[in-house]
């Protein structure tokens, strides 16, 4: 007898779908916190000028947003044992954020809390993840800094940015409700160096070397950046991508029409667009006031 064929559910897909259609245009205003600690400079200065946009799956959205759920439940298990602990900044009523070079780098803290019982009296930057068993385990034996040093620099941003000197790391297992809870203690130096790391990417005019030329490197297989990297794609047009788009304080100035850009502005471009040469897959044969001509390995001509 055949098989019946697989009918996708149109349900399922649709759920998906949404959870997409909500995502926007997977482009962030600023080089968070969470992504320094990334190995790649040349991947983090991509995802700084918007060169590919994020694209993640709906069952990979939906599944950052249980990560996120989990997070309430972490702060009423604090407060069960005694801890404060502030979801918000009272000064704001906002999720507590820090910020640097301009406002250009920068991320939201999940809580900050005292009266913990390792050490009652001390504020702890508090961050909250969700782990597989596999990943949970590796936690548990090589703790934070060798296990997840993206996250363990994420949290020596926040406490060099907060003039905190101790954050607490809660992890959960998803399989089992298993957690983990690491002491994390300010490294001033560390966390000055990462600083200094951030503001080489933000203002740096041209995308800096990569952690490998091999497009084969395991690194770059798994990068979102690998086809513009290592391939032939081009760059999205954006204000970021184009070659009059600077980053200043507080924003960003566009050097042809000397007027600051709004993210609406940077999002949308203008028709003098001018993509960053180091963008663009190509060699460089001509040019013009306003535009430039490029030819590709495979013969074929592209008038930017």
């Amino acid at each position: 007898m055949a098989e019946l064929p697989v009918v996708e559910s149109q349900t399922r897909t649709a759920i998906f779908a949404a959870y997409e259609a909500d995502a926007g245009n997977g482009f962030r205003p600023h080089l968070g916190a969470s992504q320094i600690g990334l190995p790649c400079e040349r991947a983090l200065w991509f995802g700084f000028r918007w060169a590919i946009p994020a694209k993640h799956t709906g069952r990979i959205l939906r599944l950052f947003e249980t990560g996120q759920r989990e997070e309430s439940r972490l702060v009423r298990n604090l407060r069960r044992i005694g801890a404060t602990v502030l979801e918000v900044d009272p000064e704001t009523g906002r999720q507590w954020r820090v910020e640097a070079h301009g406002g250009h780098f920068g991320g939201s803290l999940d809580a900050v809390a005292l009266n913990l019982p390792e050490a009652p009296k001390t504020w702890h930057v508090v961050e909250f993840k969700t782990h597989s068993s596999k990943s949970f385990n590796d936690l548990v034996a090589k703790k934070v800094r060798d296990s997840k040093p993206q996250h363990f620099a994420q949290m020596q941003i926040y406490l060099h940015l907060t003039g905190m000197t101790r954050a607490m790391y809660l992890a959960v297992n998803k399989d089992n409700d298993d957690l983990y809870v690491e002491r994390i203690e300010l490294e001033a130096d560390f966390a000055d160096r990462l600083l200094a790391r951030a503001g080489r990417i933000i203002f740096a005019a041209r995308p800096p070397l990569g952690v490998s030329q091999d497009p084969a490197w395991y690194q770059c297989r798994l990068c979102e950046h690998a086809s513009l990297c290592h391939g032939e794609a081009l760059a999205a047009v954006n204000c970021r991508t184009c070659l009059s788009a600077t980053p200043v304080d507080g924003g960003w100035l566009c050097e042809r029409h000397q007027r600051l850009l709004s993210e609406a502005d940077q999002r949308t471009a203008c028709e003098r667009h001018l993509t960053i040469p180091d963008l663009v897959p190509g060699e460089q044969f001509d040019a013009g006031e306003d535009w430039v001509a490029y030819r590709f390995a495979n013969g074929k001509e592209w008038r930017d």
